[in-house]
């Protein structure tokens, strides 16, 4: 089972701890290689960050309690990569 490859999140948190923090607390989670945190939004208290994280065999629940236990709460999923690869999204005459 390959299991889980790639997540992207859309997550509230506060300013404090700061993004390279959080960032270091999700890279030490089991089968995590890499963690992207990029700021999308902020405000007077909190600022909305788009994560990226990717490894093999992801678990979800260790990274949304994770996520939460440092004061932040997930509004969605944005992105999810299952599978023996990653397949890079590829842009349509739709799009």
């Amino acid at each position: 089972m390959a299991g889980i490859r790639r997540l992207v999140l859309d997550v509230l948190k506060p300013h404090e701890p700061l993004n390279t923090f959080f960032a270091i607390k999700l890279s030490d989670l089991k089968n995590v290689t890499a963690v992207n945190i990029s700021i999308q939004e902020i405000d007077q208290a909190t600022e909305s960050v788009k994560i990226t994280i990717v490894g093999e065999n992801l678990n979800y629940e260790e990274i949304r309690q994770t996520i939460e236990d440092l004061g932040g709460v997930i509004h969605s999923i944005d992105e999810v990569v299952a599978g023996k690869v990653i397949i890079d999204a590829v842009r349509t005459e739709q799009d």
